[in-house]
């Protein structure tokens, strides 16, 4: 009888010391590695790595979203890829491939459905968060050669909704899942060529995408969709000189602050300044080169500026009253990603040809730690599950 018992407690105990201690999530995050196909999770309070988490496939342009507890995060990978990481346990929860190409996704406003937009097949697949069980399939519009076309910018907004552009029909669609796993779709078309990105601001209202086949942005009012889709800063895009772009800006990296919105320009040294409220141009911030994100602190005083090549080494700090460059930073090569803290007391970013990631102190503008990593790109904190559109 003492030895079974015996056993019993050894098994236990050895369980127990094979599990991470007991803790909280809400300091969490994780670092996308993106040529090994896996990620760190981190600890922003202690600024430190805790694991890696292999087998995560095609993470070339991988993004991710948080359960509403902060416990999961959700990859998206260009192969098709959607797994669920439990931040916690540090490990793979749930992995399938649910497409040929993927290009990002989102979690729904009550955190209970994860959609997925596609290259291929075009269109948008919608998963439940807790089994990754389809629930749900969006077909895009069809083309002339069979295919459907390709679907980007997909962001939640409130009511239930999932919103995004089709990048090859030139429209913006809105599904609505506050009635079930049958959305209701409303279709905006003749939005203007070639959506290729968009965001959806703080407070969920405006729909903003980017257009790749001309100048000028999509701007959809979530208030008043029946106002349909107009258009906004006629000067965003390369204009009638086709200048080089080494990449595009990411739109999920415009900032918006002191009523005021920060626009990476396309192929210029420039952050274009509008009113957002009016949504009208009201001026220019000349910057060393192609910006790439442009991330707000927290506080709405400061902006940190990346840039595609040749600049990618270097890293400027805006001040959104003044409109003034206050510093000018050389993280090293291959500046990829910024993302703060909830609160906003470090900036963490991407090193990716250093091999590094690096946390800042935004306010002293010093470098606080150096972690290593293996050519990192996205960073992600868990604080982003209660922020729309993240």
């Amino acid at each position: 009888m003492i030895r079974p018992l015996l056993a019993c407690i050894a098994g236990l105990l050895l369980t127990a010391c094979s599990q991470p201690p007991l803790r909280g999530s809400g300091d969490l995050g994780l670092v996308v590695e993106r040529a090994s196909g896996s990620l760190l999770i981190i600890d922003s309070s202690h600024q430190a790595r805790l694991a890696r988490v292999e087998g995560l496939g095609d993470l070339s342009h991988a993004s991710a979203v948080f359960s509403r507890d902060q416990r999961y995060a959700y990859l998206f990978g260009r192969d098709g890829g959607l797994t669920k990481v439990d931040l916690l346990t540090q490990r793979i929860d749930k992995r399938l491939i649910q497409g040929g190409n993927s290009i990002g996704g989102a979690i729904s406003q009550d955190g209970r459905l994860i959609a997925v937009s596609n290259y291929q097949p075009g269109g948008v697949k919608v998963f439940d968060a807790v089994t990754l069980q389809q629930v749900a399939d969006i077909p895009a519009t069809p083309l002339a050669d069979g295919k459907r076309s390709r679907v980007v910018g997909l962001v939640d907004a409130p009511g239930q909704r999932f919103v995004f552009s089709l990048f090859d029909t030139d429209e913006i669609w809105s599904a609505d899942f506050s009635q079930g796993n049958t959305p209701a779709i409303t279709r905006f078309t003749g939005i203007g060529r070639q959506p290729y990105d968009a965001l959806i601001t703080a407070d969920g209202r405006y729909y903003m995408a980017g257009l790749f086949g001309e100048d000028g942005m999509a701007q959809l009012d979530l208030w008043h969709p029946e106002h349909g889709v107009k258009r906004v800063l006629a000067d965003y895009g390369r204009g009638q000189e086709k200048l080089p772009v080494y990449k595009m800006p990411h739109l999920e990296g415009w900032a918006v602050a002191d009523n005021q919105a920060f626009v990476p320009a396309v192929g210029r040294h420039q952050v274009l300044v509008m009113d957002a409220r009016t949504w009208q141009q009201t001026a220019t911030i000349a910057v060393a080169g192609q910006p790439i994100f442009v991330t707000a602190r927290p506080d709405g005083r400061q902006l940190w500026v990346n840039f595609a090549y040749p600049d990618n080494d270097r890293v400027q700090v805006l001040d959104t009253e003044t409109h003034q460059v206050v510093a000018d930073l050389r993280p090293g090569p291959g500046v990829l990603h910024m993302e703060f803290t909830g609160r906003g007391e470090q900036l963490w970013l991407s090193v990716r040809d250093g091999q590094q990631v690096q946390v800042w102190d935004p306010y002293r503008l010093t470098l606080l730690k150096t972690l290593p990593a293996e050519s990192p790109s996205g960073i992600f904190f868990s604080s982003r599950a209660q922020k729309m559109g993240y």
